[in-house]
This record gives structure tokens, C-alpha cells and sequence, in this order.
């Protein structure tokens, strides 16, 4: 029987890697407003009181927000009414009557 020794090759050490060198940042992109946050400006710079096709209508015209939605207004309204039922006065929006609502200074 011949018995077959294994021999260890030993290895050459690696060559020490350079250390990398940071990406270049990207400036932050700004934030797209959201539906909420550009009626909010709306009724704020507004000051008066307005119901939702008007909010929308001005929304659009700023450009603060973009939607493909088929009815934008009644997204906002009901995203408004829920703000306002789950903050309650500290909710950014108040209604004042119906289908109108003004921005709330204490939220």
C-alpha cells in the first residue's frame, strides 16, 4: 500500500487593496408635496373658506400637486375628513360648513 500525502500549497499573500473612495453626494431632490400638504397651502395663503373643486382647481394651477386620479376633489375631501377626524384640533383643516373648509390656525 502506498499511502499518498496531500502537500499544502501555501498561498501568496494578497496585495492590500486601495481604500475606496467616497461616491460624490447627490443633492438631496426636494420633496414632492403631498395632496394634503398642498391644500393646506391653499387654504392658508387663501384665508377664506373653500370647498374642494376650488382648492383642486388652484392646487393645479401652482402645480403643487399632480394626480391622473379621474377625481381628485373627492380624494382630497375624503383624505381632508380624515385628517380632521383623526386629529381633531390639531388637524390643519377645519370645516365650516358644508363642503367648505378653511385652514385652521391652531392646528
Amino acid at each position: 500500500m502506498s499511502s499518498s500525502t496531500k502537500s499544502k500549497k501555501s498561498k501568496a499573500p494578497k496585495a492590500e487593496k486601495a481604500p475606496k473612495q467616497p461616491k460624490a453626494s447627490k443633492p438631496p431632490k426636494p420633496k414632492k408635496m403631498s395632496g394634503l400638504d398642498a391644500a393646506a397651502k391653499v387654504l392658508h395663503d387663501a384665508g377664506t373658506p373653500m370647498n374642494m373643486k376650488q382648492v383642486m382647481a388652484e392646487v393645479q394651477a401652482k402645480g403643487l400637486w399632480k394626480t391622473n386620479g379621474s377625481t381628485p376633489e373627492a380624494t382630497l375631501y375624503a383624505a381632508v375628513i380624515r385628517e380632521i377626524r383623526a386629529k381633531g384640533k390639531e388637524a390643519r383643516f377645519k370645516k365650516v360648513e358644508r363642503g367648505q373648509f378653511a385652514f385652521n390656525k391652531a392646528g
